[in-house]
């Protein structure tokens, strides 16, 4: 059986197992979801389901990406093994970042969590390590993929490497969103993250390959408890996590900008949030029911189950449109 499939069903049982344990320890500490007073109202009753279940996603990368890190250098594949190692560290990173603010919140019961400027801090020193990492440690250069025109182009590296970074910190952000209704953010994003992957198979790059099947198990596994009722939610500590993991095969990928297509939902929930700011701020007026996007479907009578669904099927086209134009 291919490596990634075994790696991927392992990464699956060991975070359905990890959840199973994780979850009553979560209830049993009262880390519950605090829900707006101004978001939807069927959300209230969500009020107390436990959260910060993105550790269920980093336990179980750490887990797998070490067991493969072990396997790799005992069958002579050591230098596949290293390229696992710094892809692993900025998710993690990110990760942290964010268990450290739903900690402050959920824990410590701090409201403001973990203040922005340190946040931001935290997520740029993750990303410029990352990115210079590539171009320096890896020499791979500022290629860049243009979608469409199916060719590479070298960036000038004083704009490549902040662009890069800015890719980093939007996807996480994004991500970050997109993490509102049951379900949404970790459907969304296995389906780019099995893109990527598929991607990684395309290019021969087993490292990002087994990277990736790790991802999509350790989420898919995940999912399973955070469906529609959701048994806990994943918190800053997964949408952070899940952000990391995404940019970083992009950008090894050297693509980038195809997120604009196979990531378009999180992008367009990125943009509804920053259109409805401006525009309120302007006429005092929203453009939108409620913003992220999720919530104005929410809103106009869907239920949570269906905007997963059209969501994710809209994912899932977008990505078969990304794969196929490379």
């Amino acid at each position: 059986m291919n490596f990634n499939i075994v790696i991927l069903l392992i990464s699956f049982v060991i975070s359905v197992i990890l959840g199973i344990i994780t979850i009553p320890m979560l209830r049993k500490l009262k880390v519950g979801q605090i829900e707006r007073d101004d978001g939807p109202q069927s959300h209230l009753k969500k009020q107390g389901t436990p959260t910060m279940g993105g550790i269920i996603i980093i336990i179980t990368m750490i887990i797998a990406v070490v067991g493969a890190y072990i396997y790799l250098n005992a069958t002579g594949q050591g230098d596949i093994a290293h390229r696992l190692i710094p892809m692993l560290i900025l998710t993690l990173g990110f990760g942290v970042v964010g268990f450290i603010d739903d900690f402050k919140k959920l824990v410590l019961k701090n409201t403001k969590g973990l203040k922005p400027s340190y946040k931001m801090l935290g997520l740029l020193t993750i990303s410029v390590g990352y990115v210079l990492y590539l171009i320096y440690g890896l020499n791979w250069g500022t290629q860049t993929y243009i979608p469409f025109a199916n060719i590479f182009i070298d960036l000038p590296i004083y704009f490549y490497i902040p662009f890069a970074i800015l890719v980093i910190l939007g996807t996480t952000n994004a991500i970050n969103l997109t993490d509102g209704i049951d379900g949404l953010a970790s459907s969304v994003s296995s389906i780019i993250i099995t893109a990527l992957t598929v991607l990684g198979i395309m290019f021969s790059l087993p490292e990002l390959s087994m990277f990736g099947s790790v991802a999509i198990g350790a989420t898919l596994g995940f999912l399973m408890f955070n469906l529609h009722p959701a048994k806990v939610f994943m918190g800053d500590t997964g949408s952070l996590l899940l952000g990391g993991v995404i940019s970083a095969m992009a950008l090894y990928l050297k693509m980038p900008i195809l997120l604009l297509i196979i990531a378009l939902v999180p992008v367009i929930e990125t943009i509804s949030v920053m259109i409805q700011v401006l525009y309120f701020k302007k006429t005092g007026n929203r453009i939108f029911k409620m913003a992220p996007l999720h919530h104005h479907f929410e809103l106009s009578g869907w239920s949570e189950n269906k905007v997963v669904i059209i969501f994710s099927l809209i994912t899932l086209a977008l990505c078969v449109i990304g794969v196929k134009i490379i």
